[in-house]
C-alpha cells in the first residue's frame, strides 16, 4: 500500500508541477550584436547587459497580465554586417520574439529595422546613433542614446571652441555610423569656423593607414577625428605615432571604449585622446551605474565596455512596458512603449519623444590617462 501511496503523491506532484509550468508565459527577447568579428569585445559587452536585465527580471518573478513569466533570451550575432544582420533580424521575427533589443551598429540597425516593423515588432537600439534609425517613419523603433547630430556636433564644437583646433582632417570608415557621426562632427567644426584641411575614408576592416596618415600629415592638423570603431583606431593613433603626427585624435563613441589603449599597441599619451560616448549619468544617479558596474564584474568577470548598461536598461524597459499593458503581445504594448516618460534606469531617466529617440540625452566627453578613460564632462 506504501508504494502505491509514494506512486500516487509523486504522480499528483508531477501533474501539478505540469500544471504550474503551463500557466507560466515565456517571453522572448531578441538580442542582436557583433560576437564575433574585430568589435567581438563590444557585441559581448551588449549581449552580457541583455543576459543580465533577463537573469534579474527572472529572478524577481515579474507577471504579466496576472501570470507568471518566464524571460528567455534569444541572441544572435552579426558579425557587424549589414546582410548578416538582416538574416538575424528574420530569424528573430520567424521565432516570433516579442521584442528585440539591438543592433549595436547602425549599419546593421537601419536595415534590420525594416524587417522588425514588417512584422510589428518592437525595437529598442542601446547604441546605433545614425539619425536615420528613428527617422524612418517606422513606429517600432526606439533608442535610449542620443544621436550622432547631438554626439558629432558637440564633439566639433569641442575640438574648435576647448582643443583651440585650426587645421582639422577627418577620417572615416563608410559606414553608416562611421561616415555619419563624421559628417555631423564637420558640421560642428564649421558652425563654429574652424577649418577641414582634409576629408579622407577608410573602411571598417582596414589595417594599413599609411597613405591616409601621410596625406594628412602634409596639411598640418591640430586634430584628427575618426568616425569608425576602436578595432580600426588603435592601429591608426598607433601608425599616426610612427609618422610622427602630433595632431590631438578625437572619435565618437564607437572608439570610447576601455580596449583603446590596448589596440593602439601602448601608444597612446595621455590626453591625446578625447572622445564621447552617448550617454552619461550624474550626481546620485552615479551611484547606480557604479552598483551595476560592480554586479556586471562580479557576474562575468570582465568590465562593462560602454554600452552594456543602456541594454540593460533597454531590456528593462521593454518589460515595463509589457507589465503596465499586461500583455505581451507586440500590437498591445507597443503604444504604451512609445509613451515610455520619466522610467528611472542605471543609465538616467528614459523618456521617448514621437520619433522614439530618447529626450534630453546626454554625452560624456572622456579622455584617457595612464591608460585608462577618465571623464571630462557630462553635456546635454
Amino acid at each position: 500500500m506504501q508504494v502505491k501511496f509514494n506512486v500516487i503523491v509523486a504522480a499528483t506532484a508531477a501533474l501539478l508541477a505540469g500544471s504550474l509550468h503551463a500557466q507560466e508565459m515565456v517571453v522572448k527577447i531578441g538580442h542582436v550584436a557583433p560576437t564575433s568579428g574585430g568589435i567581438a569585445h563590444l557585441g559581448k559587452d551588449n549581449e552580457f547587459g541583455a543576459r543580465m536585465a533577463v537573469d534579474e527580471l527572472n529572478a524577481k518573478g515579474v507577471k504579466i497580465g496576472g501570470k507568471a513569466v518566464k524571460f528567455e533570451l534569444l541572441a544572435e550575432d552579426d558579425g557587424a554586417d549589414p546582410k548578416q544582420g538582416t538574416a538575424a533580424a528574420q530569424k528573430l521575427v520567424d521565432s516570433k520574439v516579442n521584442g528585440v533589443v539591438g543592433h549595436l551598429n547602425s549599419g546593421t540597425s537601419i536595415p534590420a529595422s525594416k524587417i522588425y516593423a514588417s512584422a510589428g515588432i518592437p525595437q529598442v537600439s542601446p547604441s546605433a546613433t545614425n539619425p536615420m534609425f528613428t527617422r524612418q517613419g517606422l513606429k517600432t523603433t526606439f533608442r535610449v542614446v542620443a544621436d550622432d547630430v547631438h554626439l558629432g556636433g558637440t564633439l566639433g564644437k569641442y575640438a574648435v571652441g576647448t582643443l583651440k583646433g585650426k587645421t582639422i582632417a577627418v577620417i572615416d570608415d563608410r559606414t553608416a555610423y562611421g561616415q555619419g557621426v563624421a559628417d555631423e562632427f564637420e558640421k560642428g567644426v564649421k558652425g563654429l569656423g574652424g577649418k577641414i584641411v582634409k576629408r579622407e575614408f577608410t573602411n571598417d576592416k582596414a589595417t594599413d593607414f599609411t597613405a591616409i596618415l601621410t596625406s594628412i600629415k602634409g596639411a598640418k592638423p591640430d586634430v584628427i577625428f575618426y568616425g569608425g570603431m576602436d578595432a580600426v583606431a588603435g592601429p591608426l593613433i598607433r601608425q599616426a605615432k610612427q609618422l610622427g603626427i602630433k595632431a590631438k585624435f578625437m572619435g565618437g563613441d564607437g572608439i570610447c571604449t576601455g580596449e583603446l589603449p590596448k589596440l593602439a599597441g601602448g601608444a597612446m599619451e595621455d590626453s591625446q585622446v578625447v572622445c564621447a560616448e552617448a550617454g552619461g549619468v550624474e550626481g546620485k544617479q552615479k551611484e547606480g551605474m557604479e552598483k551595476f558596474k560592480a554586479d556586471f564584474k562580479k557576474k562575468f568577470n570582465v568590465e562593462v565596455q560602454i554600452y552594456a548598461p543602456y541594454v540593460y536598461d533597454a531590456v528593462n524597459v521593454l518589460a515595463a512596458a509589457m507589465v503596465k499593458a499586461g500583455s505581451a503581445d507586440p500590437a498591445k504594448y507597443l503604444p504604451v512603449l512609445a509613451k515610455t516618460t520619466g522610467y528611472q534606469g542605471v543609465t538616467g531617466t528614459i523618456t521617448f519623444d514621437e520619433k522614439g529617440d530618447i529626450k534630453n540625452g546626454a554625452l560624456t566627453l572622456y579622455t584617457y590617462k595612464g591608460g585608462n578613460r577618465e571623464q571630462i564632462a557630462v553635456v546635454r
